[in-house]
Protein backbone atom coordinates (compact mmCIF):
# COMPACT_ATOMS: atom_id res chain seq x y z
CA UNK A 1 0.00 0.00 0.00
CA UNK A 2 1.27 3.36 -0.83
CA UNK A 3 2.22 5.77 1.86
CA UNK A 4 -0.39 8.29 0.16
CA UNK A 5 -3.27 5.63 1.26
CA UNK A 6 -1.80 5.33 4.86
CA UNK A 7 -1.72 8.34 5.53
CA UNK A 8 -5.47 9.01 4.50
CA UNK A 9 -8.35 9.08 7.66
CA UNK A 10 -10.95 6.37 6.40
CA UNK A 11 -14.29 6.23 7.30
CA UNK A 12 -15.25 3.02 9.62
CA UNK A 13 -19.20 2.76 10.62
CA UNK A 14 -19.19 6.80 11.50
CA UNK A 15 -15.68 6.84 13.40
CA UNK A 16 -12.35 7.60 11.25
CA UNK A 17 -9.52 5.72 11.26
CA UNK A 18 -5.77 6.53 11.10
CA UNK A 19 -3.51 4.05 9.81
CA UNK A 20 -0.39 6.16 11.56
CA UNK A 21 -2.23 5.09 14.60
CA UNK A 22 -1.48 1.57 13.94
CA UNK A 23 0.70 -0.22 15.87
CA UNK A 24 3.48 -1.15 13.84
CA UNK A 25 3.70 -4.80 12.56
CA UNK A 26 0.48 -5.15 13.52
CA UNK A 27 -0.56 -8.64 11.75
CA UNK A 28 -4.59 -10.40 11.19
CA UNK A 29 -5.46 -13.93 9.83
CA UNK A 30 -8.62 -13.88 8.08
CA UNK A 31 -9.75 -17.57 7.80
CA UNK A 32 -11.93 -17.92 4.58
CA UNK A 33 -12.29 -16.31 1.33
CA UNK A 34 -16.23 -15.64 1.04
CA UNK A 35 -17.33 -12.09 0.38
CA UNK A 36 -17.52 -11.54 3.97
CA UNK A 37 -13.89 -12.68 4.67
CA UNK A 38 -12.67 -10.72 1.54
CA UNK A 39 -13.87 -7.53 2.62
CA UNK A 40 -12.80 -7.76 6.28
CA UNK A 41 -9.39 -8.31 4.75
CA UNK A 42 -9.49 -5.63 2.25
CA UNK A 43 -10.62 -3.81 5.19
CA UNK A 44 -7.75 -4.59 7.64
CA UNK A 45 -5.16 -4.23 4.95
CA UNK A 46 -6.56 -1.35 4.13
CA UNK A 47 -6.58 -0.04 7.75
CA UNK A 48 -2.66 -1.00 7.72
CA UNK A 49 -3.07 -3.97 9.58
CA UNK A 50 -0.46 -6.73 7.70
CA UNK A 51 -3.18 -9.57 6.78
CA UNK A 52 -2.91 -12.69 5.55
CA UNK A 53 -6.20 -14.60 3.82
CA UNK A 54 -6.37 -18.40 4.41
CA UNK A 55 -8.23 -20.58 1.60
CA UNK A 56 -8.73 -24.60 1.91
CA UNK A 57 -10.21 -24.59 -1.18
CA UNK A 58 -8.39 -23.95 -4.76
CA UNK A 59 -10.36 -20.92 -5.76
CA UNK A 60 -11.20 -17.97 -3.73
CA UNK A 61 -15.19 -17.09 -3.08
CA UNK A 62 -16.02 -19.77 -0.23
CA UNK A 63 -19.86 -20.15 -1.09
CA UNK A 64 -19.03 -17.95 -4.34
CA UNK A 65 -16.77 -20.76 -5.93
CA UNK A 66 -17.09 -21.35 -9.66
CA UNK A 67 -17.18 -24.54 -11.35
CA UNK A 68 -16.40 -25.15 -15.56
CA UNK A 69 -17.19 -27.51 -17.94
CA UNK A 70 -17.40 -28.05 -21.51
CA UNK A 71 -17.32 -24.27 -21.29
CA UNK A 72 -20.11 -23.42 -19.53
CA UNK A 73 -19.15 -21.43 -16.08
CA UNK A 74 -21.29 -21.90 -13.26
CA UNK A 75 -21.13 -19.90 -10.34
CA UNK A 76 -22.04 -21.96 -7.50
CA UNK A 77 -23.38 -19.81 -4.66
CA UNK A 78 -24.52 -16.29 -4.64
CA UNK A 79 -26.07 -14.99 -7.67
CA UNK A 80 -27.96 -12.09 -6.56
CA UNK A 81 -26.17 -8.60 -6.05
CA UNK A 82 -27.89 -5.79 -4.54
CA UNK A 83 -26.91 -2.93 -2.51
CA UNK A 84 -23.79 -2.01 -5.13
CA UNK A 85 -22.70 0.72 -2.97
CA UNK A 86 -21.14 -1.83 0.13
CA UNK A 87 -19.13 -2.94 -2.79
CA UNK A 88 -18.41 0.23 -4.26
CA UNK A 89 -16.85 1.29 -0.56
CA UNK A 90 -14.55 -1.43 -0.53
CA UNK A 91 -12.97 -0.10 -3.44
CA UNK A 92 -12.85 3.78 -2.26
CA UNK A 93 -11.07 2.03 0.75
CA UNK A 94 -7.93 2.12 -1.63
CA UNK A 95 -8.54 5.15 -3.91
CA UNK A 96 -9.62 2.71 -6.29
CA UNK A 97 -13.26 2.26 -8.52
CA UNK A 98 -15.09 -0.95 -8.91
CA UNK A 99 -16.24 0.14 -12.60
CA UNK A 100 -12.26 -0.48 -12.79
CA UNK A 101 -12.03 -3.76 -12.11
CA UNK A 102 -15.43 -5.76 -12.99
CA UNK A 103 -19.13 -5.08 -14.72
CA UNK A 104 -21.97 -4.66 -13.08
CA UNK A 105 -24.76 -5.15 -15.31
CA UNK A 106 -28.49 -4.74 -13.85
CA UNK A 107 -31.26 -7.55 -14.23
CA UNK A 108 -34.62 -6.66 -14.81
CA UNK A 109 -37.28 -8.07 -14.27
CA UNK A 110 -35.48 -8.50 -10.75
CA UNK A 111 -37.28 -11.84 -10.43
CA UNK A 112 -40.24 -13.62 -12.33
CA UNK A 113 -42.30 -15.65 -10.29
CA UNK A 114 -44.48 -18.68 -11.70
CA UNK A 115 -47.56 -20.36 -9.91
CA UNK A 116 -48.70 -23.90 -10.89
CA UNK A 117 -52.01 -23.03 -12.12
CA UNK A 118 -49.85 -20.35 -14.93
CA UNK A 119 -50.05 -16.86 -13.48
CA UNK A 120 -46.83 -15.43 -13.76
CA UNK A 121 -45.86 -11.80 -12.26
CA UNK A 122 -42.47 -9.65 -13.25
CA UNK A 123 -40.72 -8.32 -9.78
CA UNK A 124 -39.68 -4.97 -11.15
CA UNK A 125 -37.90 -1.66 -9.52
CA UNK A 126 -40.50 0.99 -11.25
CA UNK A 127 -43.44 1.19 -8.61
CA UNK A 128 -45.38 2.22 -11.26
CA UNK A 129 -45.57 -1.02 -13.19
CA UNK A 130 -45.83 -3.00 -10.40
CA UNK A 131 -48.83 -1.49 -9.43
CA UNK A 132 -50.04 -2.08 -12.69
CA UNK A 133 -49.39 -5.94 -12.44
CA UNK A 134 -51.22 -5.58 -9.34
CA UNK A 135 -53.96 -4.09 -10.42
CA UNK A 136 -54.32 -7.07 -12.96
CA UNK A 137 -54.47 -9.37 -10.23
CA UNK A 138 -56.49 -7.74 -7.97
CA UNK A 139 -56.96 -4.17 -8.07
CA UNK A 140 -57.80 -3.48 -4.19
CA UNK A 141 -54.19 -4.37 -3.35
CA UNK A 142 -52.79 -1.55 -5.15
CA UNK A 143 -53.25 1.05 -2.49
CA UNK A 144 -52.04 -1.81 -0.08
CA UNK A 145 -48.71 -2.26 -1.58
CA UNK A 146 -48.31 1.29 -1.92
CA UNK A 147 -48.86 1.69 2.48
CA UNK A 148 -46.56 -1.80 2.46
CA UNK A 149 -43.53 0.09 0.05
CA UNK A 150 -44.09 3.55 2.34
CA UNK A 151 -43.69 0.97 5.41
CA UNK A 152 -40.32 -1.47 4.35
CA UNK A 153 -38.74 2.04 3.36
CA UNK A 154 -38.87 3.20 7.11
CA UNK A 155 -37.84 -0.19 7.75
CA UNK A 156 -34.81 0.33 5.64
CA UNK A 157 -34.05 3.54 6.93
CA UNK A 158 -33.44 1.86 10.36
CA UNK A 159 -32.40 -1.39 10.16
CA UNK A 160 -30.08 -1.25 6.94
CA UNK A 161 -28.64 2.56 6.96
CA UNK A 162 -28.81 2.81 10.60
CA UNK A 163 -28.61 -0.47 11.88
CA UNK A 164 -27.38 -2.73 9.06
CA UNK A 165 -23.26 -2.50 9.96
CA UNK A 166 -23.72 -1.42 13.69
CA UNK A 167 -22.45 -4.05 15.87
CA UNK A 168 -24.61 -4.95 18.66
CA UNK A 169 -22.09 -6.41 21.55
CA UNK A 170 -23.92 -5.18 24.78
CA UNK A 171 -27.81 -5.95 25.92
CA UNK A 172 -27.93 -2.18 26.29
CA UNK A 173 -27.31 -1.49 22.36
CA UNK A 174 -30.21 -3.72 21.47
CA UNK A 175 -31.98 -2.09 24.52
CA UNK A 176 -31.45 1.05 23.09
CA UNK A 177 -33.20 0.61 19.46
CA UNK A 178 -35.89 -1.38 21.35
CA UNK A 179 -38.55 0.99 21.23
CA UNK A 180 -38.11 1.57 17.23
CA UNK A 181 -37.93 -1.94 16.53
CA UNK A 182 -41.35 -2.33 18.38
CA UNK A 183 -42.88 0.62 16.52
CA UNK A 184 -42.19 -1.26 13.12
CA UNK A 185 -43.74 -4.55 14.51
CA UNK A 186 -40.20 -6.85 14.43
CA UNK A 187 -42.35 -9.49 16.28
CA UNK A 188 -44.19 -10.00 13.52
CA UNK A 189 -43.37 -12.23 11.01
CA UNK A 190 -42.35 -11.04 6.75
CA UNK A 191 -45.63 -12.92 5.96
CA UNK A 192 -47.86 -11.64 8.47
CA UNK A 193 -46.77 -8.12 7.94
CA UNK A 194 -46.79 -8.45 4.18
CA UNK A 195 -50.56 -9.98 4.69
CA UNK A 196 -51.90 -6.62 6.98
CA UNK A 197 -51.33 -4.98 3.63
CA UNK A 198 -52.14 -7.40 0.61
CA UNK A 199 -55.11 -9.40 0.76
CA UNK A 200 -54.27 -11.75 -3.06
CA UNK A 201 -52.60 -15.34 -1.54
CA UNK A 202 -49.89 -15.06 -4.63
CA UNK A 203 -49.32 -11.49 -4.06
CA UNK A 204 -48.87 -12.34 -0.34
CA UNK A 205 -46.34 -14.95 -1.35
CA UNK A 206 -44.99 -12.36 -4.24
CA UNK A 207 -43.79 -9.79 -1.50
CA UNK A 208 -42.95 -12.60 1.71
CA UNK A 209 -40.50 -14.72 -0.50
CA UNK A 210 -37.55 -12.96 0.25
CA UNK A 211 -36.11 -14.33 3.20
CA UNK A 212 -36.56 -17.59 1.61
CA UNK A 213 -32.66 -15.87 -0.09
CA UNK A 214 -30.99 -15.41 3.34
CA UNK A 215 -32.17 -18.82 4.44
CA UNK A 216 -35.17 -17.80 6.63
CA UNK A 217 -39.01 -18.78 6.97
CA UNK A 218 -41.10 -16.24 5.54
CA UNK A 219 -43.70 -17.08 8.40
CA UNK A 220 -40.96 -17.01 11.14
CA UNK A 221 -38.26 -14.35 9.98
CA UNK A 222 -39.08 -10.61 11.44
CA UNK A 223 -40.77 -8.10 9.52
CA UNK A 224 -36.97 -6.37 9.29
CA UNK A 225 -36.03 -8.61 6.67
CA UNK A 226 -38.91 -6.76 4.76
CA UNK A 227 -36.36 -3.81 4.02
CA UNK A 228 -35.37 -6.35 0.65
CA UNK A 229 -37.65 -5.20 -0.63
CA UNK A 230 -36.48 -1.35 -0.16
CA UNK A 231 -33.36 -1.90 -1.23
CA UNK A 232 -34.01 -3.49 -4.12
CA UNK A 233 -36.29 -0.47 -5.28
CA UNK A 234 -33.28 1.81 -3.99
CA UNK A 235 -30.81 0.61 -6.06
CA UNK A 236 -31.46 -2.14 -8.07
CA UNK A 237 -30.59 -5.99 -8.81
CA UNK A 238 -27.24 -6.81 -10.65
CA UNK A 239 -25.20 -9.44 -11.85
CA UNK A 240 -21.72 -9.16 -12.51
CA UNK A 241 -19.59 -9.54 -15.98
CA UNK A 242 -17.94 -12.83 -15.87
CA UNK A 243 -20.32 -14.39 -12.92
CA UNK A 244 -19.69 -13.57 -9.67
CA UNK A 245 -16.55 -15.22 -9.18
CA UNK A 246 -15.66 -12.07 -11.57
CA UNK A 247 -16.48 -9.96 -8.46
CA UNK A 248 -14.68 -12.45 -6.01
CA UNK A 249 -11.76 -11.70 -8.65
CA UNK A 250 -11.59 -8.21 -8.42
CA UNK A 251 -11.93 -8.61 -4.56
CA UNK A 252 -9.18 -10.83 -4.50
CA UNK A 253 -6.65 -8.23 -7.02
CA UNK A 254 -7.64 -4.95 -4.53
CA UNK A 255 -6.65 -6.88 -1.87
CA UNK A 256 -3.25 -7.99 -3.05
CA UNK A 257 -2.91 -4.45 -4.30
CA UNK A 258 -2.97 -2.92 -1.30
CA UNK A 259 -0.61 -5.65 0.20
CA UNK A 260 -2.53 -8.34 1.21
CA UNK A 261 -1.55 -12.01 0.76
CA UNK A 262 -3.94 -15.01 0.11
CA UNK A 263 -3.48 -18.83 0.36
CA UNK A 264 -5.13 -21.04 -1.94
CA UNK A 265 -5.08 -24.68 -0.74
CA UNK A 266 -4.27 -23.52 2.80
CA UNK A 267 -6.95 -25.00 5.21
CA UNK A 268 -6.62 -23.54 8.86
CA UNK A 269 -6.66 -26.99 11.04
CA UNK A 270 -6.41 -25.64 14.31
CA UNK A 271 -5.72 -22.05 16.25
CA UNK A 272 -4.78 -21.72 19.90
CA UNK A 273 -3.49 -18.82 22.13
CA UNK A 274 -0.26 -18.21 23.42
CA UNK A 275 1.56 -15.33 25.48
CA UNK A 276 1.60 -12.40 23.57
CA UNK A 277 5.35 -10.63 23.92
CA UNK A 278 5.41 -7.71 21.34
CA UNK A 279 3.26 -5.11 22.93
CA UNK A 280 1.33 -4.37 19.24
CA UNK A 281 -2.25 -5.31 20.25
CA UNK A 282 -3.86 -4.40 24.00
CA UNK A 283 -4.53 -8.03 24.47
CA UNK A 284 -2.09 -10.40 25.99
CA UNK A 285 -2.39 -13.14 24.10
CA UNK A 286 -1.38 -13.59 20.31
CA UNK A 287 -2.91 -16.94 17.65
CA UNK A 288 -0.99 -19.26 16.86
CA UNK A 289 -3.16 -20.44 13.23
CA UNK A 290 -1.98 -24.19 12.37
CA UNK A 291 -2.52 -24.64 8.37
CA UNK A 292 -2.56 -27.32 6.20
CA UNK A 293 0.74 -26.73 4.91
CA UNK A 294 2.34 -27.35 7.70
CA UNK A 295 3.20 -24.24 9.04
CA UNK A 296 2.36 -22.26 12.26
CA UNK A 297 2.33 -18.46 12.21
CA UNK A 298 1.46 -16.35 15.17
CA UNK A 299 -0.93 -13.04 14.60
CA UNK A 300 -2.27 -10.75 16.76
CA UNK A 301 -5.79 -11.09 15.22
CA UNK A 302 -7.92 -13.36 13.68
CA UNK A 303 -11.20 -13.23 11.62
CA UNK A 304 -13.20 -15.71 10.65
CA UNK A 305 -15.40 -16.42 7.66
CA UNK A 306 -15.44 -20.20 8.80
CA UNK A 307 -18.72 -21.60 9.19
CA UNK A 308 -19.37 -20.43 12.89
CA UNK A 309 -19.73 -23.39 14.45
CA UNK A 310 -16.88 -24.08 13.13
CA UNK A 311 -14.81 -21.86 14.56
CA UNK A 312 -15.79 -22.79 17.85
CA UNK A 313 -15.94 -26.76 17.65
CA UNK A 314 -13.04 -27.04 15.65
CA UNK A 315 -10.64 -24.24 14.82
CA UNK A 316 -10.39 -23.17 18.81
CA UNK A 317 -11.29 -26.75 19.82
CA UNK A 318 -8.30 -26.18 21.96
CA UNK A 319 -8.82 -23.30 23.84
CA UNK A 320 -11.65 -23.83 26.91
CA UNK A 321 -13.44 -20.23 26.29
CA UNK A 322 -14.71 -21.55 23.14
CA UNK A 323 -16.84 -24.64 24.35
CA UNK A 324 -19.70 -22.65 26.00
CA UNK A 325 -20.12 -20.76 22.74
CA UNK A 326 -20.03 -23.95 20.61
CA UNK A 327 -22.82 -25.46 22.91
CA UNK A 328 -24.80 -22.23 22.52
CA UNK A 329 -24.78 -22.50 18.84
CA UNK A 330 -25.93 -26.22 18.98
CA UNK A 331 -29.61 -25.32 21.15
CA UNK A 332 -30.36 -22.53 18.08
CA UNK A 333 -32.16 -22.93 14.99
CA UNK A 334 -30.18 -23.43 11.85
CA UNK A 335 -31.28 -22.37 8.29
CA UNK A 336 -32.30 -24.63 5.77
CA UNK A 337 -30.01 -26.59 3.70
CA UNK A 338 -30.14 -26.56 -0.45
CA UNK A 339 -30.13 -29.12 -3.02
CA UNK A 340 -28.31 -27.05 -5.98
CA UNK A 341 -28.11 -28.90 -9.67
CA UNK A 342 -25.64 -26.79 -12.45
CA UNK A 343 -25.98 -28.01 -15.91
CA UNK A 344 -25.86 -26.50 -19.23
CA UNK A 345 -27.79 -27.09 -22.72
CA UNK A 346 -27.45 -27.15 -26.04
CA UNK A 347 -29.60 -24.90 -27.06
CA UNK A 348 -31.09 -21.35 -26.08
CA UNK A 349 -34.81 -20.45 -24.45
CA UNK A 350 -36.91 -17.44 -25.53
CA UNK A 351 -38.92 -15.77 -23.25
CA UNK A 352 -36.35 -16.58 -20.06
CA UNK A 353 -35.36 -14.64 -17.09
CA UNK A 354 -32.57 -14.33 -15.86
CA UNK A 355 -34.06 -15.18 -12.06
CA UNK A 356 -36.85 -16.80 -11.97
CA UNK A 357 -38.97 -18.29 -8.52
CA UNK A 358 -41.34 -21.17 -9.74
CA UNK A 359 -43.83 -21.52 -6.39
CA UNK A 360 -45.25 -24.91 -5.84
CA UNK A 361 -48.69 -26.18 -5.10
CA UNK A 362 -47.99 -25.78 -1.55
CA UNK A 363 -46.44 -22.35 -0.02
CA UNK A 364 -46.86 -22.43 4.10
CA UNK A 365 -47.15 -26.57 4.46
CA UNK A 366 -43.52 -26.95 1.96
CA UNK A 367 -41.79 -24.37 4.30
CA UNK A 368 -43.10 -26.57 7.52
CA UNK A 369 -41.57 -29.43 5.78
CA UNK A 370 -38.49 -27.77 5.17
CA UNK A 371 -38.47 -25.89 8.20
CA UNK A 372 -39.59 -28.49 10.56
CA UNK A 373 -39.89 -31.70 8.59
CA UNK A 374 -38.05 -34.89 9.34
CA UNK A 375 -38.44 -35.98 5.67
CA UNK A 376 -37.83 -34.61 2.17
CA UNK A 377 -40.76 -33.63 0.39
CA UNK A 378 -42.06 -34.87 -2.82
CA UNK A 379 -43.00 -31.76 -4.08
CA UNK A 380 -40.66 -28.06 -4.17
CA UNK A 381 -40.45 -24.70 -4.89
CA UNK A 382 -37.22 -23.53 -7.03
CA UNK A 383 -35.00 -20.90 -7.74
CA UNK A 384 -33.94 -20.91 -11.61
CA UNK A 385 -30.77 -18.75 -12.53
CA UNK A 386 -29.87 -18.33 -15.72
CA UNK A 387 -27.29 -16.00 -15.58
CA UNK A 388 -26.83 -16.22 -19.87
CA UNK A 389 -29.58 -14.43 -20.29
CA UNK A 390 -27.61 -11.35 -18.96
CA UNK A 391 -23.89 -12.46 -20.16
CA UNK A 392 -24.58 -14.92 -23.29
CA UNK A 393 -20.33 -15.61 -22.59
CA UNK A 394 -21.01 -17.87 -19.44
CA UNK A 395 -21.56 -21.13 -22.38
CA UNK A 396 -20.81 -21.87 -25.29
CA UNK A 397 -22.65 -19.72 -28.18
CA UNK A 398 -26.15 -21.06 -28.82
CA UNK A 399 -25.94 -22.84 -25.49
CA UNK A 400 -27.75 -21.86 -22.17
CA UNK A 401 -25.90 -21.98 -18.58
CA UNK A 402 -28.31 -22.75 -15.21
CA UNK A 403 -28.10 -23.41 -11.88
CA UNK A 404 -31.38 -24.30 -9.98
CA UNK A 405 -31.84 -24.59 -6.10
CA UNK A 406 -34.50 -25.97 -4.08
CA UNK A 407 -34.83 -25.67 -0.05
CA UNK A 408 -34.66 -28.70 1.61
CA UNK A 409 -34.25 -29.71 5.32
CA UNK A 410 -30.51 -29.57 7.08
CA UNK A 411 -29.20 -32.88 8.07
CA UNK A 412 -29.75 -32.17 11.86
CA UNK A 413 -33.49 -31.98 11.06
CA UNK A 414 -33.83 -34.58 8.64
CA UNK A 415 -31.45 -37.87 8.21
CA UNK A 416 -31.94 -37.85 4.34
CA UNK A 417 -29.75 -40.35 2.28
CA UNK A 418 -28.37 -38.17 0.14
CA UNK A 419 -26.11 -40.13 -1.89
CA UNK A 420 -29.22 -42.55 -2.89
CA UNK A 421 -31.35 -39.80 -3.09
CA UNK A 422 -29.82 -36.67 -5.19
CA UNK A 423 -29.56 -38.35 -8.58
CA UNK A 424 -33.69 -38.75 -8.45
CA UNK A 425 -34.30 -35.62 -6.99
CA UNK A 426 -32.66 -34.12 -9.46
CA UNK A 427 -34.26 -35.78 -12.21
CA UNK A 428 -37.47 -34.92 -10.88
CA UNK A 429 -36.76 -31.24 -10.88
CA UNK A 430 -35.89 -31.41 -14.28
CA UNK A 431 -39.47 -33.42 -15.31
CA UNK A 432 -40.81 -30.06 -13.07
CA UNK A 433 -38.71 -28.03 -15.28
CA UNK A 434 -40.15 -28.98 -18.65
CA UNK A 435 -43.24 -27.04 -18.34
CA UNK A 436 -41.26 -23.95 -18.20
CA UNK A 437 -38.22 -24.77 -20.63
CA UNK A 438 -39.87 -27.80 -23.24
CA UNK A 439 -37.36 -30.61 -24.13
CA UNK A 440 -35.03 -29.70 -21.26
CA UNK A 441 -33.46 -32.93 -20.67
CA UNK A 442 -32.61 -33.63 -23.44
CA UNK A 443 -30.56 -31.21 -24.65
CA UNK A 444 -28.29 -31.19 -21.43
CA UNK A 445 -24.67 -31.48 -21.81
CA UNK A 446 -23.35 -31.04 -18.66
CA UNK A 447 -24.69 -31.41 -15.14
CA UNK A 448 -23.73 -31.75 -11.59
CA UNK A 449 -25.16 -31.29 -8.31
CA UNK A 450 -23.98 -30.08 -4.54
CA UNK A 451 -26.44 -31.40 -1.78
CA UNK A 452 -26.53 -31.06 2.08
CA UNK A 453 -23.47 -33.55 2.26
CA UNK A 454 -20.77 -31.63 0.24
CA UNK A 455 -22.41 -28.42 2.84
CA UNK A 456 -21.41 -29.93 5.57
CA UNK A 457 -18.44 -32.09 3.55
CA UNK A 458 -16.84 -29.19 1.57
CA UNK A 459 -18.14 -25.57 3.19
CA UNK A 460 -17.88 -27.11 7.33
CA UNK A 461 -21.38 -25.93 7.34
CA UNK A 462 -23.28 -27.10 10.60
CA UNK A 463 -25.40 -30.34 9.44
CA UNK A 464 -25.14 -29.12 6.33
CA UNK A 465 -27.05 -25.53 6.73
CA UNK A 466 -26.87 -23.26 3.69
CA UNK A 467 -27.18 -19.90 5.72
CA UNK A 468 -25.47 -20.73 9.23
CA UNK A 469 -27.89 -19.17 11.96
CA UNK A 470 -31.58 -18.76 11.32
CA UNK A 471 -32.64 -15.15 10.81
CA UNK A 472 -35.42 -15.27 13.51
CA UNK A 473 -35.76 -12.21 15.78
CA UNK A 474 -34.39 -13.84 19.21
CA UNK A 475 -31.33 -15.02 16.89
CA UNK A 476 -30.85 -11.37 15.51
CA UNK A 477 -28.88 -8.41 16.76
CA UNK A 478 -27.79 -8.82 19.81
CA UNK A 479 -29.26 -12.07 20.24
CA UNK A 480 -27.10 -13.50 16.84
CA UNK A 481 -23.66 -14.63 18.02
CA UNK A 482 -21.79 -11.13 17.83
CA UNK A 483 -18.96 -9.59 15.81
CA UNK A 484 -16.28 -9.41 18.06
CA UNK A 485 -15.44 -13.07 20.80
CA UNK A 486 -16.13 -12.13 24.48
CA UNK A 487 -14.33 -14.52 25.66
CA UNK A 488 -11.48 -15.37 23.03
CA UNK A 489 -9.42 -11.86 22.90
CA UNK A 490 -8.53 -10.82 19.71
CA UNK A 491 -11.04 -13.45 17.81
CA UNK A 492 -13.85 -11.75 15.41
CA UNK A 493 -16.33 -13.20 13.42
CA UNK A 494 -17.45 -12.00 9.66
CA UNK A 495 -19.79 -13.42 7.74
CA UNK A 496 -23.78 -15.20 7.60
CA UNK A 497 -23.67 -16.47 10.91
CA UNK A 498 -22.86 -13.09 12.88
CA UNK A 499 -25.00 -9.48 12.62
CA UNK A 500 -25.96 -8.55 10.48
CA UNK A 501 -26.57 -11.73 8.41
CA UNK A 502 -26.45 -13.93 5.39
CA UNK A 503 -26.76 -12.25 1.65
CA UNK A 504 -23.88 -10.52 -0.28
CA UNK A 505 -24.98 -7.49 1.63
CA UNK A 506 -25.23 -9.03 4.71
CA UNK A 507 -22.32 -10.29 5.14
CA UNK A 508 -20.10 -7.70 3.21
CA UNK A 509 -21.83 -5.33 6.07
CA UNK A 510 -20.56 -7.85 8.92
CA UNK A 511 -17.32 -7.05 7.44
CA UNK A 512 -17.95 -3.34 8.14
CA UNK A 513 -18.84 -4.08 11.92
CA UNK A 514 -16.29 -6.20 12.45
CA UNK A 515 -13.64 -4.35 10.81
CA UNK A 516 -15.13 -0.84 13.07
CA UNK A 517 -14.42 -2.26 16.17
CA UNK A 518 -10.84 -3.89 15.46
CA UNK A 519 -10.39 -0.20 14.81
CA UNK A 520 -11.41 1.07 17.67
CA UNK A 521 -9.69 -1.98 19.71
CA UNK A 522 -6.25 -1.33 18.05
CA UNK A 523 -6.75 2.72 19.18
CA UNK A 524 -6.59 3.52 15.60
CA UNK A 525 -10.02 5.32 15.66
CA UNK A 526 -9.10 8.91 15.73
Amino acid sequence: MSNQTLEKEQPTNGHKYRADRVPTGLTAAVVGSGFGGLAAAIRLQSMGIQTVCFEARDKPGGRAYVYRDAGFTFDAGPTVITAPHCIEELFELGDRDLKDYVDLLPVSPFYRLKWTNGASFDYVGDEESLKEQIRCINPEDVTGYERFANYTKKVFQKGYKELGATPFLRFSDMIRVAPDLVKLGAHRSVYNTVSRFISDEHLRQAFSFHPLLVGGNPFETSSIYTLIHWIEREWGVFFPRGGTGALVGALVRLFEELGGELRLDSGVEGIDLVDSKNGRSPYNVQHRVKSSEGREEVFDVVVSNADIHHTYANLYSKVPQASRTKRRLERMQWSMSLFVMYFGTNKRYEDLAHHTILFGRRFKGLLDDIFRGKHLAKDFSLYLHAPTVTDPSLAPEGCEAFYVLSPVPHLGQAAIDWESKAARYGDAILESLEDHLPGLRDSIITRRHFTPNEFQSELNAYNGSAFSVAPKLTQSAFFRPHNRDARIPGLYIVGGGTHPGAGVPGVINTAKATAGIVAQDMGVVA
